[in-house]
């Protein structure tokens, strides 16, 4: 045999990762004492575990406690216990301890990658190159955002005892994005891993010992279901943030409902993969293997959807399978191995599941010709082809190495296909034309979208997404906001409201009966019920009579701010001016408009005056912060800049309060209008008619039809209409505790983001009632990543 005989031959070979040290910590570990409770190993108060065990050769690794809710209880009141001192401590005391973490985990690198490995069967290389790197890193960026919190987050402190539960898939890197953030704010934490793979948070937990975390600021119980809703159940946690399925996330939103807490969801995804006609399609080729063969598929932002070009779809696919033939399938403790086993044997008989649904609804299933290891719970990757957009496999997250394929024809096709589905987690855009890349990028319903590649993450940018891919950020500055919470200025409890007797006082005759109707689309309309409600005045004469606005009214009045293009559109520089011309109306009626709530609501003419020139000041300001509240351009440690882009959240229902109702309204409607979301309405069921009386002013301001919405009648029931409705993404309440409640459960149909007073409402009139608290609730933050260079 010659050397070109050798070259040929040549195959890869074993190159096994030495595990001796893994295993020699797993033998020195006593398992049954595995919570880490106010700086103490304890074993589960009833005495139980469970098993968690190699998914490469299913061999056990361990039994390991399982917390039951006493044991919750002790970690929470253990992290109540040492949070006084830790909020109260300096921002550099804080980074020094992020940062002895995060050195600490530096010097056990290689074993906490062989421990993940082991537990999770996710390749050496992605362990060891990503993993790992990415959560020190997280620790280490978290130290500066401690120290400087006060000078970046003024107003703001810790939110208090976070609960946290996180899931297997990538278990090392979930517990660094949760507990990195909480502790730099000044939380106190108590976090559950997934039953599946609890053994890097135990190494975690050592390393909190080691690294000098004071006693109680850092929990971490091992558990099962019952475990976590005791934690999300539990009333001494302030805020729960959880990683894991959209079934699990609804669950979770229902059961933190009226409860004030704080939450935020990183949930399933349906990922598109885009790639044009223009593309590198080598390099296409490679990105999808990163997008949806890294970690076996099991990836919430997995690029499980290939959407490509009609024209490069035969080359493509060719090059796809050639591909796919040489990945290599094996133990993952193999460096040369690509695709490692699935983490348990129900995630395997899921994915086979699903995958013979999809072929029999229509997807030809192709895989390459390769054998499988004898033991271990692997699936050979899979492309699908001659898939439908309804089909099980470009619908439903599979969760494993499965990608299904569709074609498209123009651009327009393919943002349509994109956004066909109920998640919007991430997108991959491949093009050499960078112009149509950032042209497609901010069309996409995804919170994350890169260019040109696929799986880039940092400490430093937010990831997270829209739709039933949940709400919140982690990472970066967005991520930050998520454990912090600043003093909104509180209002009196809000009392249900009660429906009393109408007036029954005639009319003197002397003006023109006026007839307040809705306003839906640009127009006044009749409610479709034909029904009214009866307005009094202070001294309990009749005012007048408003409509009665139904379900069916709230949902033309949803359909005309979705079919409202011409506001989201318009540049923030021509909203700021409409919003200007708005105020300038209002001012030209501000007579009128402070007769008005003398009569409605019985305060003095000084104290009416002074709500509507404050409501006027109010519109002056979101006008002026239409065009300034911006993105932000990251620079993270990669060839890529991300552009942090502010994007409107879409319709968004609007409650408001009797308390100022003027005022109380413009302060809600005027942020969202300003960051260019459509709004629908339901002003102050006690006193109605100062918002119809604003018809007349919007509709001679220059709004775009169907951008403001006004639906008038029963607060609990139109609140509830809101919550309900799929097409509203977004809702702001100020209502009783008992409507905000249902609100936040009545939510979970598209997990809208929800914002509620939980029964209180503000003092509208103070200047900490407006400015970026509002406006960041009236945005998504999208993290575009753009790479440059050869």
């Amino acid at each position: 045999m010659n050397i070109l005989d050798r070259y040929h031959a040549m195959d890869y070979g074993p190159a096994p990762e030495a595990r001796n040290e893994a295993d020699a910590w797993l033998a020195a570990r006593d398992f049954s004492k595995a919570l880490f409770i106010d700086g103490t190993w304890k074993a589960a108060s009833g005495g139980k575990s469970f098993e968690t065990s190699e998914p490469s050769s299913g061999k056990l690794l361990a039994k390991v406690s399982d917390a039951r809710a006493t044991d919750i209880d002790a970690a929470v009141a253990a992290a109540a216990k040492a949070l006084p001192k830790w909020s109260a401590s300096s921002g550099y005391v804080r980074a020094k301890v992020l940062y002895a973490i995060g050195r600490a985990m530096q010097r056990h690198q290689r074993l906490f990658a062989v421990l993940e490995t082991i537990d999770n069967g996710k390749p050496i290389r992605e362990s060891r190159d990503i993993d790992v790197p990415l959560a020190i890193r997280h620790f280490i960026h978290h130290a500066g955002w401690a120290q400087a919190l006060d000078r970046d987050f003024p107003g703001h402190k810790g939110v208090g005892v976070v609960g946290q539960i996180i899931p297997w898939n990538f278990p090392l890197l979930m517990l660094a994005w949760k507990i990195a953030p909480a502790l730099a704010a000044g939380c106190t934490v108590v976090l559950k891993p997934a039953e599946f793979t609890p053994l890097t948070s135990i190494l975690f937990a050592e390393i909190c010992e080691r690294a000098g975390v004071p006693k109680g600021v850092v929990n971490i119980v091992q558990g099962g279901p019952e475990a976590g809703a005791a934690i999300v159940n539990h009333p001494g946690v302030q805020k729960i943030a959880f990683t894991g399925s959209s079934e699990v996330g609804k669950i979770i939103r229902k059961a933190t409902a009226g409860s004030g807490k704080k939450l935020s969801l990183e949930l399933g995804g349906k990922s598109a993969f885009i790639v044009f006609e223009d593309a590198d399609l080598d390099s296409a080729v490679e990105g999808l293997v990163d997008g949806i063969w890294f970690n076996q598929g099991q990836v919430c932002c997995a690029g499980s959807r290939l959407l490509v070009q009609e024209g490069i779809a035969d080359a493509l696919i060719a090059k796809v399978k050639t591909r796919m033939s040489r990945l290599r399938v094996g133990s993952p403790l193999d460096k040369n191995t690509d695709i490692g086993p699935l983490v348990d044997l129900t995630q395997l008989d899921r994915v086979k599941g699903l995958v013979a649904e999809g072929a029999r609804q229509g997807a030809v299933c192709w895989q390459p010709d390769a054998a499988l290891p004898s033991s271990g719970h692997y699936h050979l990757p899979t492309l699908a082809t001659s898939v439908s957009p309804a089909n099980i496999l470009a619908q439903e997250e599979v969760f494993g190495p499965v990608l299904a394929t569709m074609t498209f024809r123009n651009t327009e096709e393919a943002i349509e296909l994109a956004n066909n589905t109920r998640y919007g987690l991430a997108a991959s855009v491949w093009s050499e034309n960078v112009n149509l890349a950032l042209h497609v990028a901010p069309q996409l319903k995804a919170g994350v979208v890169w260019v040109n590649g696929t799986n880039m993450f940092d400490a430093a940018c937010g990831f997270g997404g829209y739709r039933e891919s949940g709400f919140g950020r982690e990472g970066g500055r967005e991520g930050m906001f998520e454990y912090l919470t600043a003093k909104l200025p509180l209002g009196p409890v809000i009392k249900p409201a009660t429906i009393s007797a109408p007036p029954v006082e005639q009319a003197d005759g002397s003006a023109i009966d006026r007839t307040a109707k809705l306003f839906i689309g640009g127009k006044q309309i009749r409610p479709d019920g034909n029904y009214s409600l009866a307005v009094a005045t202070a001294k309990g004469k009749l005012a007048g009579e408003v409509g009665l606005g139904s379900r069916k009214d709230i949902r033309d009045a949803v359909s005309a701010a979705r079919a409202c293009k011409g506001w989201p559109d318009a540049t923030a520089y021509n909203r700021s001016q409409v919003l200007y011309y708005l105020a300038e109306n209002l001012s030209g009626r501000a007579d009128e408009f402070s007769a008005r709530l003398v009569q409605l609501t019985g305060v003095t003419a000084k104290a009416a005056r002074e709500e509507v020139d404050q409501s006027i000041e109010r519109l002056f300001l979101y006008a002026g912060l239409a065009d300034k509240f911006e993105g932000r351009v990251h620079q993270p440690p990669a060839r890529a800049v991300t552009l942090a882009l502010h994007e409107p959240v879409g319709v968004v229902g609007i409650v408001a309060p009797d308390t100022s109702p003027l005022l109380g309204l413009i302060s809600l409607v005027a942020p969202a209008l300003a960051m260019g979301n459509t709004v629908v309405a339901v002003p102050s069921e006690k006193y109605p008619l100062l918002a119809t009386d604003l018809y007349q002013v919007i509709e001679y301001s220059d709004v775009p039809a169907g951008a403001i919405n006004i639906v008038t009648g029963r607060t609990a029931e139109l609140a509830g209409v809101l919550a309900k409705h799929d097409d509203v993404d977004g809702l702001w309440v100020f209502a009783d505790a008992e409507t905000c409640a249902k609100a936040e459960a009545d939510s979970i149909g598209n997990l809208k983001r929800v914002w509620s007073g939980n029964g209180r409402g503000l003092d509208w009139a103070s200047d900490e009632a407006a400015g970026d608290a509002f406006l960041r609730r009236a945005v998504e933050v999208k993290n575009v990543w753009v790479p440059y260079g050869d």
